[in-house]
């Protein structure tokens, strides 16, 4: 009895790490944003399509332009995420759909994962141009330069000395 005990522990220690591990290594898909359908999209033309006709053809746009509504933007992304990791993306569509004043379709551009820029942080600081001051020098920098006047001790008023 006590050897069925001894061989089954180390059995059952390895099958609970093996069920551990295995969870690390799956894979969460996501997606994000509009499902895009190419036969729809395909439909859209210039010059023949206006808003209305995008709207109910396409629906409403994920986004629209900042500076003007002239510009509709249909956002799709595919990510993939390792257990705890950042979330990566696998695809993306972005589908850019111009009006002119009017109302009529002038363009309809697509970008894909070409468009996504990889931003990587520099340590811990962000550096800038200027000078380089120290934690005393900010804190007490300032001491004789609130209300001093500018070009010296003159008794200010405005006016011009003699």
């Amino acid at each position: 009895m006590v050897s069925m005990t001894r061989r089954a522990a180390p059995l059952a220690a390895l099958l609970l790490a093996a069920g551990t591990l295995g969870g690390c290594a799956a894979q969460i898909r996501g997606h994000q944003g509009y499902f895009l359908d190419q036969t729809l999209v395909a439909t859209v033309q210039p010059g023949i399509d206006n808003k209305e006709s995008v709207d109910k053809t396409l629906g409403r746009p994920t986004f629209v332009g900042q500076f003007t509504d002239n510009d509709w933007y249909y956002f799709s992304r595919d990510t993939r995420q390792l257990a705890f990791s950042q979330p990566r993306p696998t695809a993306q569509e972005v589908l850019h759909v111009r009006f002119d004043p009017a109302g009529n379709v002038v363009g309809v551009e697509k970008t894909g994962l070409d468009q996504i820029a990889s931003i990587k942080p520099f340590g811990k600081t962000t550096p800038t141009l200027g000078r380089k001051r120290g934690f005393f020098e900010d804190l007490f920098g300032n001491i004789g330069r609130v209300g001093a006047v500018p070009g010296g001790m003159g008794g200010g008023g405005g006016g011009t000395t003699p």
